[in-house]
């Protein structure tokens, strides 16, 4: 999540999260050790002395700065003399990010991240690797969910609901645990889920071998390019006879002011309203405040943020930010949100307000657990990025949501069968529910 930077606000996860996102100058690279904007002065990663310049800055930064002095429980200073040497011995940049990523991983906090220059990692269009394949694990096995129609994936036989069985020859249970290890990461679910969404991680360009199987058990198997893709953020709007079914990817000013101007077409006549924050990977907390308070009182204390220091700050509905959409009054009509594992940051927050408030029943699957904030974005001496998690976040009643997430109300785990059906056993229990309001 991304903490406004006013007076002191939280993270990603936004992303997710930071909330996993929570500021609206999280693309405006900040670094506490400043750097000049000319390239000439930038660092190369190339040498072993620009490496350790890098490497320092890094492990420098997250000494002074991350939320928890304990570190989670880990030996900071144990991990520098660790991958110091490794650093400095890398074969070239994308080596050495991703030793970077090994070291950050130990933490097991998916707010602090590490870009390097090529990245360029923008939390409001992301911008990522990919073969064309999404993948989460569904009934124990690593399940592809999306399949990029532009991609060479789409060119094979591959489905939404086929099951990975190997990875470059590797069993894919044996892959598994070695990403977990190269990770560093406890094999817990949230581990499991990250190591499992990024099965094919890798540098663009490169190639991987993916086998799988059909949904008649047929083994089937490719040779799959990684390319550059952006996601772009959005909203969307849908009707269903009278039930309104809101989708939102992510949390900023502009998309919560959009988000409210379209609201009022789109709950004409509606009797029940389902709040889709499956994909949401968080975003700006101020923002989600404002999202927040189309459906909740004035005044409702949405948690508080606190930095390593102390100092702390509460987050609270406020309608009259809307001043601007003067036809948009508080909606009550009957709510459902909808919750998966990539639901993060500040979308964990508002799912667990509403359903404290007892405003809106939750359906779906636990969310990730990743409600930590960043205050600003860190630029290192060679380009690339470093997001810092410098604040925790508490609910109202106390509840630290970070390693815990939000349970839904109602769960409603996802099948390859549904998959293969298209089938939204969520989506279905919403509107049953609804339908007895």
């Amino acid at each position: 999540m991304n903490l406004p930077s006013r007076k002191l606000f939280h993270v990603p996860l936004l992303l997710l999260a930071v909330l996993c996102l929570l500021l609206s100058q999280l693309a405006q690279p900040v670094s506490s050790r400043a750097m000049g904007d000319d390239d000439a002065s930038l660092v190369s990663t190339a040498t072993p002395e620009g490496r350790l310049a890098v490497f320092e800055d890094i492990w420098e930064t997250i000494e002074d700065h991350y939320y928890d002095p304990r570190f989670n429980g880990v030996d900071w200073q144990a991990k520098r003399n660790l991958f110091r040497p490794a650093a400095a011995k890398a074969s070239s940049t994308h080596q050495f990010y991703e030793l970077m990523r090994q070291m950050i991983a130990s933490l097991r906090d998916a707010h602090t991240r590490v870009y390097s220059p090529d990245e360029k990692f923008d939390w409001w269009n992301p911008r990522f690797v990919t073969v064309g394949l999404g993948v989460r694990e569904i009934e124990g096995v690593p399940v592809v969910v999306q399949v990029d129609p532009n991609s060479a994936a789409a060119r094979t036989d591959v489905r939404v609901g086929d099951a990975i069985v190997s990875v470059d020859n590797l069993p894919i249970s044996e892959f598994i645990e070695r990403r977990l290890e190269n990770l560093g990461a406890v094999a817990d679910e949230r581990a499991r889920y990250r190591a499992i969404a990024s099965l094919f991680d890798g540098p663009p360009g490169s190639s991987v071998k993916v086998a799988w199987t059909t949904r008649e058990g047929k083994l089937r198997s490719a040779v799959l390019q990684r390319y550059w893709t952006q996601r772009q953020l959005g909203f969307t709007t849908q009707r269903k006879g009278k039930l309104a079914i809101l989708r939102i990817d992510a949390f900023t000013q502009s998309l919560a002011l959009d988000f409210s101007k379209a609201l009022a077409s789109a709950l004409d006549g509606a009797e029940g309203v389902v709040l889709d924050l499956r994909g949401n990977g968080g975003g700006d907390a101020e923002a989600m405040a404002d999202v927040a308070s189309l459906f909740l009182d004035d005044g409702i204390n949405l948690g508080k943020f606190a930095d390593r220091s102390g100092a702390s700050f509460e987050l609270q509905t406020y309608s009259k930010r809307f001043w601007r959409v003067p036809q948009l009054s508080q909606i009550k009509l009957p709510l459902v949100v909808l919750t998966s594992e990539s639901t993060s940051s500040a979308a964990e927050i508002m799912a667990a307000v509403l359903q404290a408030k007892r405003r809106a029943r939750v359906i779906g699957t636990e969310t990730c657990g990743c409600v930590l904030a960043i205050r600003n974005r860190h630029a290192l001496p060679d380009g690339g990025l470093l997001d810092v998690s410098e604040f925790d976040y508490r609910t109202a009643a106390g509840v630290r949501l970070q390693d815990l997430g939000v349970a839904p109300d109602q769960l409603t785990p996802l099948t390859r069968n549904d998959l293969y059906s298209r089938r939204d056993p969520a989506l279905e229990a919403a509107k049953l529910f609804l339908s007895g309001s």
